[in-house]
């Protein structure tokens, strides 16, 4: 995949920024707060729907009333233009070579990976946080896991419901037996889907740990599955894993009655890291933090590549800042050599090359100079 042109009209602070990018690097400097991080994360919010805003509405320039970005790319060598506008005044368009399309449809149109200091903070959150990752990179790759991930969250949200009812006296308990066996197929699904993919991450994320740490270090990531004593493995069964998973749901119900939520499923599983044996969230030092966050990133592109076919656009907001040079020079050197489309932050020239290797911008207050112009 290949983007060949990105604009945007009262995005955050971006006024009227409209550039070509390169087809390997691309660098944006500038000092903190000039925009650099708001270009990447309008990227990833047309490839995700998704922002660190509060509020959609906050995406849109202050004393504007619509905020706008259009993607020009290539995927699978089809030419392709994706447009978001985002209004005070009525909802959000999402347009597909100008024809409009639901959210829904959007995922796996144009995919990226986006690494922010932020995602340093993953490791040491809530299992939500890490499950959110997870929900993401698979639903890029396979856009009906999406689907099938809102249908269960439907199913525990009503179950949820309805055990509440039989609390109050308002239900049976029987009512249950219809919801139940809904819910363990569709968690079966989701929780094969979720084994499978982070069975090759796994693999994939061991080889990027491995390489930016100068073969140290070995990473594991492993698919923790709540409240079951199933193993999350290649061996994976759906059927065997939705069996098991009735069966225990149903010796929880009057437990799950009196909590009034449902106490198993895909909503409660988490992710473990481990480094060297060692699990990172209890032992990770700051800097094995930074490397694993990096392999993880670098394993979704090569994730994404097998399950489409194309590496996806890379976006890498301030990461230089948080390696040493050694680390910066593998990474970039890895880019160059897998010809990877990327997107990179920065406030300091210094952490690349003298030589030429794509393009660099220059970012101040919300406007954008190519280098090449100068």
């Amino acid at each position: 995949m290949n983007v060949t042109e990105i604009f945007f009209k009262d995005w955050r602070n971006l006024a009227d920024v409209h550039f070509r990018p390169d087809a390997a690097i691309n660098i944006f400097l500038g000092l903190n707060a000039q925009g650099k991080t708001n270009i990447l994360e309008a990227i990833n919010f047309a490839s995700l729907l998704r922002s660190r805003a509060g509020k959609e509405l906050e995406l849109i320039r202050w004393g504007q009333s619509v905020a706008f970005v259009r993607i020009k790319y290539i995927k699978a060598d089809i030419s392709h233009e994706l447009a978001i506008e985002i209004s005070t005044e009525r909802r959000r368009r999402i347009l597909l070579d100008a024809n409009p399309i639901r959210p829904r449809e959007l995922l796996g149109k144009l995919n990226s990976v986006f690494f922010s200091p932020e995602d340093l903070f993953m490791f040491k959150s809530s299992p939500s946080t890490r499950r959110k990752f997870l929900d993401a990179q698979i639903s890029q790759a396979v856009p009906i896991y999406f689907l099938e991930l809102s249908k269960y969250t439907k199913l525990v949200e009503m179950r949820n419901a309805l055990l509440k009812k039989i609390r109050e006296g308002s239900a049976r308990i029987n009512d249950l037996e219809l919801w139940d066996e809904q819910l363990a197929d569709a968690c079966a699904r989701v929780t094969a889907k979720r084994v499978s993919a982070v069975n090759k991450i796994n693999l994939l994320a061991n080889l990027m740990q491995r390489k930016i740490s100068a073969q140290a270090e070995n990473l594991s990531v492993v698919y923790e599955i709540h409240g079951l004593d199933v193993a999350a493995t290649k061996n994976f069964s759906a059927e065997d894993f939705s069996a098991q998973f009735l069966r225990t749901l149903k010796a929880r119900r009057s437990e799950d009655v009196r909590r009034g939520s449902t106490s198993l499923g895909a909503h409660l599983d988490d992710l473990k890291f481990f480094v060297n044996g060692r699990e990172l969230k209890l032992f990770g030092s700051q800097g094995q933090l930074r490397t694993v966050a990096l392999a993880l990133k670098l394993s979704e592109l090569q994730f994404l590549k097998t399950e489409t076919g194309e590496y996806p656009l890379l976006l890498l907001d301030d990461v230089m800042s948080e390696l040493d040079a050694a680390r910066r020079e593998l990474l970039l050197d890895f880019l160059c050599r897998e010809k990877i489309q990327t997107l990179i932050t920065a406030t300091d020239r210094t952490y690349f090359p003298t030589h030429s290797f794509g393009k660099i911008f220059f970012v101040k207050a919300g406007t954008l100079v190519d280098d090449s112009t100068q």
